[in-house]
């Protein structure tokens, strides 16, 4: 997770980079929901916090699933980050009022983990539905998924009906590319693709690929 959460800093930081032409400045919004893809996306907001404010209030975690990573979001607060509650960003309205303030959005919400049909549900969907909403017509936040889009088929490259999938601008995956990002339609919401060794390298080596290619 520590490799993980570093590149996708690292990542988070050039498009900060890139978007003010010097240092990396601006401010992190964090979507995200229960388990180790949350916990990727509060560990990078901590290192990010860090650096980007000292003292508090570049980054903001939006708490989207029901257990998030404990030790994450203990690391996030205490480098700065703030929470906010989550019914705001479930109003389209209040969350196009907020989203003006923010420079990067890291989808955290749901990784590899799920099983059974694609799609988002609970509170991740509802967030997802009110951004949705905000976004058309907007150059900015710049999305940035974690490992993949939440709420893909990571294995077949589907989407849920209807797709109600926060398209990203860049993908940070982990380990190895998934299939889901490289197959459409999926793919077309997946902008561009950026892997992350994180020493899985000896274990992909020894499994069939699931996507050949001539």
């Amino acid at each position: 997770m520590q490799r993980a959460s570093d590149g996708l800093a690292g990542v988070v930081r050039e498009v900060l980079r890139a978007s003010s032409g010097s240092r990396p400045d601006g401010r992190v919004l964090l979507l995200v929901g229960s388990g180790n893809n949350g916990g990727d996306a509060l560990y990078a907001g901590a290192s990010l916090a860090r650096e980007l404010v000292p003292g508090g209030g570049a980054v903001t975690v939006v708490p989207a699933g029901r257990h998030l990573h404990d030790a994450g979001l203990a690391a996030a607060r205490a480098a700065g980050a703030t929470v906010d509650p989550l019914e705001p960003w479930c109003d389209p309205v209040a969350t196009g009022e907020r989203l003006a303030g923010y420079d990067v959005v890291l989808d955290g919400l749901v990784g590899t983990g799920t099983s059974g049909a694609p799609g988002l549900r609970g509170d991740a969907l509802r967030v997802v539905r009110a951004l949705l909403t905000s976004l058309p017509g907007r150059t900015t936040p710049t999305i940035v998924a974690v490992d993949v889009p939440s709420g893909i088929g990571t294995d077949d490259g589907s989407l849920p009906e209807p797709p109600l999938v926060l398209p990203a601008d860049v993908t940070v995956t982990f380990g190895g590319h998934k299939a889901g990002l490289l197959v459409p339609p999926a793919s077309l919401l997946a902008g561009r693709v950026v892997l992350v060794d994180i020493g899985l390298g000896p274990d992909l080596a020894a499994m069939p690929p699931a996507i050949t290619t001539d």
